[in-house]
């Protein structure tokens, strides 16, 4: 049996066509539909994906996990 673990956090190219070419940082979060997005308008894919691994990243990784555990609790 495989054991659960929480889903990623990914870089990924921004939707916006106002910041077109930029990436953002995107969590997926169980119960959730759409991926919630964490930080924004990186000017590449390493600057993204150095943000996830760095300590305001990680941080801000498990805040939206607690957020949304909290929120999933109220229900």
């Amino acid at each position: 049996m495989k054991k659960y673990t929480k889903p990623q956090a990914y870089a990924s190219l921004t939707k916006d066509h106002r910041y077109e070419g930029t990436y953002e940082v995107l969590l997926p979060i169980p119960g959730r539909v759409k991926h919630q997005r964490l930080a924004q308008q990186f000017a590449n894919q390493k600057a993204a994906e150095d943000w996830i691994f760095s300590e305001e990243g990680k941080d801000a990784i498990e805040a939206a996990y607690a957020d949304a555990d909290k929120a999933g609790k109220k229900k």
